[in-house]
């Protein structure tokens, strides 16, 4: 039988009244002809309430017992899920990331997947079960338990998916698809009905929060298609795979993503190896790092400003401290009153001067570009946080992105 792969956030199983809702439809897709395998976010805010438990004990908690708590989250829902179905008389079988063969790196917080042993997995579903999983979670190489990064059931979905070579992966969430914006920022986004990976991609990175970035470009890389679906309606959503590019769209969405900061480190020596120094260290700590900018040297010195994370501000505070006075830089400065705004679509390639309308939309709001940053199909600017929601909608309307 085909293989079809359904994975539910938080919102979609936020209560038991919403898992029985849940469970209704998986029966649907069964009773369809397919073989399920069901992937669950944890019960609406319970990684943020567990998140924030921890954080009320320590102010950077042991990565290893954090990531022992979050996974509470996801087998709390993955077993009312299993008890849900199987009071339906669909048999089902729960498994943690760990049990169903999900192999990470050491990294905690944000392990990588390394490998998937789907063994136990094809065996229940050849045994006639629905197979239900926890997200978000796997077992490293030294046999610990990992969490995959905020968001990352996307990814335990479409990396299973693509280990059992599943028809399809839907996306399950509060939303009924992509759309050309947010919708709760700008009123007519327009729902897109297909898009390519690579467009996809670019958006999940620069802040539109339907879809993991990670799970995107896995997706792309086993050649998964995904389809993101409203967890309420019966309805189609959008199709992300990738032959979705159409000719003649030039923009296909702008994203805003405010959880980000700009780091500023102050007079950094202008020497080989500085630059590497500064970016092994954060990358040692599984610190990401998107916009870099670094000013023209004066007198043997110089400033690098680079975005990162809120959520990483922390570690990357702490890491800082000690780098600066290794490398003999003044110091460093935070500021967390920024926004990156991006126009993706695959038509840039081909059409000049998509830069040069975006910064003059910008412009004719009074509002001051700080930093820049471009790919084949994108466009990036940082700004500052008060202006972001303005610029969106002005720039979503200048590229004529909405319904009407």
């Amino acid at each position: 039988m085909p293989v079809v792969v359904m994975k539910f956030g938080g919102t979609s199983v936020g209560s038991v009244e919403r898992i029985q809702a849940v469970a209704d439809r998986v029966v649907r897709a069964r009773e369809a002809g397919s073989d399920v395998i069901v992937v669950v976010s944890a019960m609406g805010d319970t990684t943020d309430e567990l998140s924030a438990m921890a954080l009320g004990i320590a102010e950077v908690p042991d990565p290893r017992e954090l990531d022992m708590l979050l996974t509470a989250g996801e087998r709390i829902a993955m077993s009312l899920l299993g008890i849900a179905l199987i009071a339906r008389g669909c048999r089902a079988a729960s498994y943690t990331g760990s049990q169903a063969g999900i192999i990470t790196d050491t990294q905690h917080g944000k392990a990588k997947i390394v490998e998937i042993r789907p063994k136990r997995v094809v065996e229940a579903l050849e045994a006639g079960n629905v197979v239900v999983l926890a997200g978000f979670q796997g077992l490293s190489t030294q046999y610990e338990i990992t969490t995959l990064g905020r968001g990352a059931s996307d990814l335990t979905a479409v990396a299973m998916a693509g280990a059992v070579g599943a028809d399809v992966c839907e996306i399950y969430t509060d939303v009924d698809g992509v759309y050309t914006a947010d919708p709760r920022i700008v009123p007519d986004a327009r729902k897109i009905a297909a898009i390519s990976y690579d467009e996809m991609l670019e958006l999940a990175a620069t802040g539109a929060k339907v879809l993991q970035s990670r799970s995107v470009e896995m997706a792309r890389r086993h050649g998964v298609a995904l389809h993101v679906r409203s967890a309420f309606e019966d309805r189609d959503g959008t199709w992300v795979r990738d032959d979705a590019t159409m000719e003649g769209v030039l923009i296909s969405g702008a994203a805003l993503d405010a959880d980000e900061a700009k780091v500023t480190i102050d007079d950094v020596p202008d020497r080989p190896g500085v630059a590497a120094s500064i970016f092994k260290a954060l990358a040692a700590e599984a610190i990401n790092v998107d916009m870099i900018v670094q000013n023209v040297s004066h007198e043997g010195t110089t400033d690098m400003s680079f975005t990162t994370p809120l959520e990483d501000l922390p570690r990357l505070e702490a890491v800082l401290d000690a780098l600066a006075r290794d490398i003999d830089a003044v110091g460093f400065s935070v500021d967390d009153g920024i926004a990156k705004l991006s126009l993706v679509g695959a038509g840039m390639k081909t059409h000049p001067g998509v830069a040069a309308d975006m910064f003059d939309v910008l412009a004719g709001e009074g509002i001051n570009i700080e930093m820049i940053s471009t790919s084949p199909i994108r466009i990036s600017c940082v700004i500052r946080k008060a202006d972001a929601e303005r610029a969106l909608r002005a720039v979503h309307d200048r590229f004529g992105l909405g319904s009407s």
